[in-house]
C-alpha cells in the first residue's frame, strides 16, 4: 500500500511542478512543490499553509464483487487546501480557490500512473499501475483566520477552504 500512497503523491507533486513551477512552499527548510503528506513530515501536525494541497490517506478496503485471482483495493485520500487571495483585501478569495481547484483537476489528468517502488534510488517499477478517480469537491468553507494567521500584509480576515476526495484503486504488493 505505501508504495501506491507514494506513486500518487509523486505523480501529483511532479505534475503540480510541471504545470505552475511557481505554486511551491518552504517546509523544513526546503522549498518544493505545495503538495504535502502529513503523515511523512518530521514535524506531525503540519500547521498548513495557505495554497498548498494536503493528502491525507484512509483506508485501504477490497473492491467488491471482483472477478480473477488478485483482488484490487481502492484507499480513500482526501486533499485539503485554503487561501486568503493574493491581495491584501481578500477580496480575489474566490477566484484564488477557482485557480486551486482547476490545479488540482489538472494534475489529477490522467487518472493513471505506473506504480514504483520509492524507497531506493533509482525508483523501481512495480510491474502494475495505480488508477484513480476524479476529485469530488467538497464545498466552500469560509473560517474566521487564527490571530497568527491572516491575509497578506498581516491584515486579520477571513480563508477559503476546500476538500476534494479521490478513490485510488491499486493492486497490492505481493
Amino acid at each position: 500500500m505505501q508504495f501506491t500512497k507514494d506513486t500518487f503523491y509523486i505523480t501529483l507533486r511532479d505534475r503540480l511542478a510541471s504545470r505552475n513551477p511557481l505554486r511551491t512552499i518552504m517546509l523544513n527548510g526546503v522549498m518544493r512543490p505545495a503538495v504535502v503528506v502529513a503523515e511523512n513530515e518530521a514535524v506531525i501536525p503540519v500547521k498548513p499553509q495557505p495554497d498548498t494541497f494536503y493528502l491525507e490517506w484512509g483506508s485501504a478496503t477490497p473492491v467488491p464483487q471482483q472477478l480473477g485471482d488478485r483482488a484490487i483495493y481502492t484507499l480513500e485520500c482526501v486533499i485539503s487546501y485554503h487561501t486568503f487571495g493574493s491581495v491584501e483585501s481578500g477580496v480575489d478569495r474566490g477566484r484564488s480557490l477557482a485557480a486551486l481547484d482547476t490545479e488540482l483537476l489538472g494534475i489529477c489528468q490522467p487518472g493513471t500512473a505506473l506504480k514504483f517502488d520509492y524507497s531506493h534510488t533509482p525508483a523501481t517499477s512495480m510491474g502494475t499501475s495505480i488508477v484513480w478517480s476524479a476529485p469530488q469537491f467538497g464545498k466552500v468553507v469560509g473560517s474566521e483566520a487564527p490571530r497568527t494567521e491572516g491575509l497578506p500584509r498581516g491584515t486579520a480576515g477571513v480563508r477559503l477552504e476546500r476538500t476534494a476526495s479521490v478513490k485510488v484503486f491499486f493492486f497490492p504488493e505481493p
